[in-house]
């Protein structure tokens, strides 16, 4: 029996949403789910077209980033993964893509601002972008070293990343993550739209020639929509919802 099948299979099936849900171009892009009691992951091959990816074909990886089970290489991105399961004990999946709007902010250099209440039901500020790595950074393990930009820039900005389950890596592209691989999915389709919103936001306000940046959402609607979903007293959905 193999010990790894159910988060084999939960990667792949998060794998192939990806183009799924519009996400991802040719191999642009990877998801991975987690057994944090082992701590391994599985994660997408490297370079191996949707449409030939099986359950069988998911690399197993510990969380210090060797292989542990698979015959194929794992995805370039992996230690990236493995830097954020090892030191977020609340995520099970991670997500990283290429997406066309995220990843347009993310080469904006700009966090994607609060604007409406879509974004509001997600997150309680702006989607957060991480600005550039340092030279020395790009140059030395860089997969590992994204994953602890990610890490330090959550820590000088007091972000929680339960609370705050995405961000925009200046330059490069999007990650999210969540409690299962199949939330870090939705996190990431929720922060595409987020996007494509805000940019369609803006152009709408630029067109009516007004100087200024559109209106941030009012504090009250941020809190009122958050809280309903995430805070102690939430209401919206089933007691049983992730």
């Amino acid at each position: 029996m193999d010990l790894f099948q159910r988060i084999r299979e939960e990667a792949y099936e998060a794998n192939m949403q990806l183009p799924e849900l519009g996400l991802v171009k040719f191999t642009f892009g990877n998801a991975s789910a987690a057994d944090r009691e082992r701590r391994v992951f599985a994660i997408k091959p490297s370079g191996v077209p949707y449409a030939e990816l099986t359950p069988e074909k998911m690399v197993v990886v510990s969380f210090s980033g060797e292989v542990i089970s698979g015959h194929l290489r794992p995805s370039s991105d992996t230690p990236t993964h493995a830097v954020l399961y090892s030191h977020w004990p609340d995520i099970g999946g991670i997500v990283h893509t290429h997406s066309t709007y995220a990843t347009a902010w993310a080469q904006a250099l700009r966090n994607i601002p609060i604007y409406g209440t879509t974004h509001a039901d997600h997150l309680p500020i702006d989607v957060p972008c991480a600005p550039p790595m340092a030279d020395e950074m790009i140059k030395g393990n860089y997969e590992y070293q994204t994953g602890m930009q990610i890490i330090q820039f959550f820590q000088e900005h007091g972000l929680d990343y339960r609370q705050i389950p995405m961000v925009l890596v200046g330059s490069h592209a999007p990650f999210t993550w969540g409690k299962t691989v199949k939330k870090a999915v939705y996190h990431s389709a929720i922060l595409e739209e987020i996007a494509f919103m805000a940019y369609l936001t803006e152009q709408i306000h630029h067109s009516g020639s007004y100087a200024a940046q559109p209106a941030r959402l009012k504090e009250a609607l941020i809190h009122k929509h958050f809280e309903r979903k995430h805070g102690s007293q939430a209401y919206y959905g089933q007691e049983s919802d992730d």
